[in-house]
């Protein structure tokens, strides 16, 4: 099980992701309880592990935008959320880095079919509320064969059931390590790492 840890902010956060064993490490780059900044990432990334892709998420952001601060992150993973169009791909490849693709289950057939990006996330209908929701409902898209991720109210407590439902090849958390909002608990990371790959 592919976990990636989302949300970061501090070294203790980013070392114990890896120390735990997750699979990948997120930064947001957008308005957010859990905003940093590009120096701030450029300092974290002395953390993250040689090989662990290192993920910068956007929300509304064009994707060129996006790009230009990934860059100046020193990163080389793109997270692009919202309303996104084969084109947002193509820039974000044209420009040497790799794509997750955020999707909600509330988006048209069209957005979960492949526009090429390296990764598909997939949320809750109303993602960021830190709810959990049908997980089992994902297995309607056929996503057989596919490199994706769920998220969206998941923790340790039930990631493991919430991952098996949904038939999900990798899992996605950020509030569900946290001890409030934007501040991550780090015996909750190891507990969701833990209970992913177990």
């Amino acid at each position: 099980m592919f976990v990636k840890v989302c949300g970061l902010s501090t070294p203790d956060s980013v070392r114990t992701a890896a120390d735990a064993g997750a699979d990948a490490v997120g930064f947001v780059l957008t308005l957010s309880p859990r905003e940093v900044t590009p120096e701030q990432v450029r300092n974290l990334l002395a953390y993250v592990p040689d090989g662990m892709p290192a993920v910068g998420v956007f929300r509304h952001e064009p994707a060129a935008d996006a790009v230009a601060l990934a860059r100046e992150a020193g990163l080389t993973w793109v997270q692009l959320h919202g309303d996104r169009s084969p084109a947002d791909v193509r820039t974000v490849h044209d420009a040497g880095m790799k794509l997750i693709r955020a999707v909600t289950m509330a988006a048209t057939a069209e957005a979960f079919t492949s526009w090429g990006e390296e990764l598909l996330l997939i949320d809750a209908a109303v993602p960021g509320s830190g709810e959990a929701w049908d997980y089992g409902s994902v297995r309607a898209l056929a996503l057989d064969g596919r490199k994706w991720l769920l998220a969206g109210g998941l923790d340790a407590a039930n990631v493991a059931r919430a991952a098996a439902e949904a038939g999900a090849w990798g899992v996605d958390v950020s509030s569900g390590v946290e001890s409030a909002r934007g501040i991550k608990d780090l015996a909750k990371i190891r507990d969701f790492v833990q209970s992913a790959k177990s």
